[in-house]
């Protein structure tokens, strides 16, 4: 790999009065329990310190750090490391789409971040590395991203059994990973019935944009959910499509190699003890409190005690 790999992080301090202020004045609403728009989706702990300390550990090989914002810079970073560029909302995001609350409006339009490798890596700030890497770990021989795959499948009769006959309503997340499904199988006549692993994952910008501009009559409508919203289509569809046009190669992922950590669960930091993964995730949700969020602080102090030269 002689090319360039960079990397883009979302980020947001949903403890930024402001940020708050701002978000319940467009919402209407203060926090709630809805996994779609929950203290949880924007609580910041500090994660982004210490996945760019991961980052920093076992993947110093990675060119340029893209982090975007809203009108927010973590106060500990130190934005004049080269290798560290803060964009914001207003660089890539239509004027429609603004104020965003949703991350995955945004990660339809991650391919227009200013001065982007064609090989990059997308990250949010709860995933970690937790074991060297190297280019190769993401991009196969021939250049290609891998796609890391979830064995356990969104299957059409399950989720149809689960809707139909018993009634019971889907999470978001599910519904919108189907909603990107059907539209790869529209167009290619595939159904991916697997989803992405809950960590960094790699993507070639070229067929990133190509995707999005295939898919932009479906897409165009969703660009008005400034939050998380049913009919929105999950970023699975970028894979998807890299897959089909065989622009991609698939690996799939066990719990020693990916792992996420819900952090309401204790059992789950267990877990990563246990299995030692490659890639790892701490994810809060509107199940957790914070106490679970200060434990969860606690464990990536000591996973991660040394300071990175990304802050100040």
């Amino acid at each position: 790999m002689t090319q360039d790999i960079d990397m883009v992080y979302l980020w947001v301090d949903g403890n930024d009065p402001k940020w708050i202020a701002k978000h319940d004045a467009y919402t209407g609403k203060g926090e709630e329990t809805s996994g779609k728009n929950c203290r949880g989706r924007y609580a910041d702990n500090d994660e982004l310190k210490y996945s760019l300390r991961s980052v920093e550990k076992y993947a110093p090989w990675i060119h340029r750090i893209f982090i975007v914002t809203d009108q927010q810079v973590p106060q500990w970073l130190d934005t004049s490391n080269p290798k560290i560029r803060i964009v914001d909302h207003t660089e890539i995001l239509p004027e429609d789409c603004l104020p965003c609350f949703s991350s995955v409006l945004l990660e339809h339009h991650l391919y227009k971040v200013p001065g982007l490798s064609e090989r990059f890596l997308y990250a949010n700030d709860d995933t970690f590395l937790n074991q060297p890497v190297t280019p190769e770990t993401f991009f196969a021989a021939d250049g290609l991203p891998y796609v890391r795959f979830h064995w356990r499948a969104l299957k059409k009769l399950e989720l149809f059994y689960k809707e139909k006959i018993l009634h019971k309503r889907l999470d978001n997340y599910k519904v919108t990973v189907r909603n990107a499904a059907r539209l790869v199988e529209r167009k290619y006549g595939i159904y991916f019935s697997s989803k992405t692993h809950h960590n960094i994952d790699a993507f070639l910008k070229s067929t990133y944009e190509q995707t999005r501009q295939m898919f932009d009559r479906e897409i165009q409508p969703t660009l008005a959910n400034h939050l998380r919203a049913d009919n929105d289509i999950q970023r699975n569809i970028y894979s998807y499509v890299a897959l089909a046009e065989k622009k991609a190669h698939t690996r799939y992922v066990t719990q020693h190699t990916s792992l996420r950590c819900l952090i309401h669960k204790q059992k789950h930091f267990r877990k990563l003890q246990k299995y030692n993964p490659v890639f790892f995730c701490v994810n809060d949700s509107q199940f957790a409190t914070d106490q679970d969020r200060a434990r969860a602080v606690e464990f990536l102090k000591q996973r991660f005690p040394e300071k990175s030269s990304f802050e100040k």
